[in-house]
């Protein structure tokens, strides 16, 4: 496997194909880098080098007992991009990695950074209330191959709306690649959902397009993604009626054709 060793010895497993411009996609809670499978195949074809890393305690990354916070998430990605070298990169971050995208670029400034892209994204914080984030902790804690399967199969890609039609493939890989990780890794990481990006978000002038479904069930559209656009200096918000919080993989095609035209504008 192609890992590299993260500041403080955790040791984080990397996809990076192809050659070009960079793109840098950060998963959201509890997937992996194989939930960017799409995307990294489709932009590798038009001509980028795609590369994917699993955050520390999820996928094929190390399953270290702590870190499991977005300054650890944050440091990990810089140390990928420095071991890579990358310029002129373009972040792409998912639900909790539009956290770590933002905490990275606040952390680490944007001297390697062209532009970013908040898909479904966590910030500025998800306005639910302590008890919501609590009771995922303790169904995670109690069955969490029961736990994750429910919200694959429900709220997650909009299985639970009338009419939606289950992809039982979908909901399988989905069940994977939580499982593979750690579940203390993934109990820790739900703390981040809830944090305040305000102050990441105001560092930020780069370039950034803010994509959110109107019918995201897991980050509700309302309280985050428009005040992401308006926190950041030079924000674009672009809003999907009807989609769920997964549409990178239900509605891959819109979503892909929508993330070249930002990065090629």
């Amino acid at each position: 496997m192609t890992t590299l060793t993260s500041t403080d010895g955790t040791e984080i497993f990397y996809k990076d194909w192809g050659a070009g411009q960079p793109i840098v996609f950060s998963h959201g809670w509890p997937l992996s880098a194989d939930d960017w499978d799409n995307q990294m195949l489709f932009f590798l074809a038009q001509g980028f080098r795609v590369i994917a890393h699993d955050r520390r305690g999820h996928g094929r990354s190390a399953q270290v007992s702590g870190g499991h916070d977005m300054d650890h998430y944050a440091d990990d990605l810089a140390a990928l991009t420095a071991h890579l070298d990358l310029r002129d990169a373009i972040h792409v971050g998912h639900s909790a990695g539009g956290g770590e995208v933002v905490r990275y670029l606040s952390r680490h400034g944007e001297s390697r950074v062209a532009k970013i892209a908040l898909i479904s994204s966590i910030t500025p914080g998800v306005p639910l209330p302590p008890e919501v984030f609590d009771g995922m902790r303790a169904q995670l804690a109690a069955n969490r191959s029961d736990f994750y399967r429910g919200v694959a199969s429900g709220p997650f890609y909009g299985f639970d709306r009338p009419g939606a039609g289950l992809s039982e493939a979908v909901v399988q890989n989905w069940w994977r690649q939580g499982m593979v990780g750690s579940a203390k890794a993934q109990y820790d990481c739900i703390a981040t959902f809830g944090a305040d990006y305000t102050g990441d978000l105001e560092k930020i002038t780069v370039p950034v397009l803010v994509m959110h479904g109107d019918d995201d069930q897991i980050v509700p559209y309302a309280g985050t993604a428009p005040r992401t656009a308006d926190l950041v200096r030079n924000g674009a918000l672009k809003t999907y009626a009807g989609f769920p919080h997964g549409m990178p993989t239900t509605q891959a095609d819109t979503i892909n054709t929508d993330l070249l035209a930002f990065i090629r504008t």
